[in-house]
């Protein structure tokens, strides 16, 4: 099974485990059909201003462990900065002077998802693979990406995170 086969079934493997916290089919983004198609440059950019903020936010969080707690790492406050933009993505509604209407990009959130999911896949490789500190690093990165997996799921999906509750490390 390729890489990219394995990333696709973890992904359908979350999604699953969200549906049955929650007991009811995801639903789909809600959102109006864009305006104007993005061009390949411009999901391009923002897919990379995706994974830009996972990469600084996940640097960030390794260099001060600011944000570790007993239970572990919280996505909503180690990756503050995807979950926005993740949000800002999908956003259908904006104010009423605003000087421009909204413009949801779900195509770019899945496509985030998908290296989310391959992130995953390449993490439990590592830390299954390494001893010592790159292996507890491994680890470590790999339940924060789980967990970010998950929350960027349910914002996709429109679950709130009470809903859910507790997710297992599945």
């Amino acid at each position: 099974m390729s890489q990219n086969d394995r990333a696709q079934a973890l992904l359908t493997r979350h999604r699953e485990r969200i549906r049955s916290h929650t007991g009811r089919p995801l639903r789909e983004p809600a959102v109006p059909p864009a305006e104007e198609p993005l061009t390949p440059e411009q999901h391009d950019y923002l897919l990379g201003e995706a994974k830009d903020l996972y990469w600084n936010d996940l640097e960030w969080e390794n260099v001060t462990e600011e944000e570790r707690m007993e239970g572990g790492p919280v996505p909503e406050l180690t990756f503050p900065g995807v979950l926005a933009f993740t949000r800002g993505l999908l956003l259908t509604e904006v104010p009423s002077d605003s000087p421009v209407g909204p413009s949801p990009r779900p195509e770019v959130v899945e496509d985030f998802l998908a290296f989310l999911a391959g992130r995953v896949v390449d993490l439990e490789a590592a830390a299954g693979g390494e001893v010592g500190e790159e292996g507890d690093r491994s680890a470590l990165e790999l339940r924060m990406t789980r967990g970010l997996l998950d929350r960027v799921l349910m914002i996709y999906h429109g679950i709130p995170t009470e809903d859910v509750g507790t997710l297992d490390d599945g």
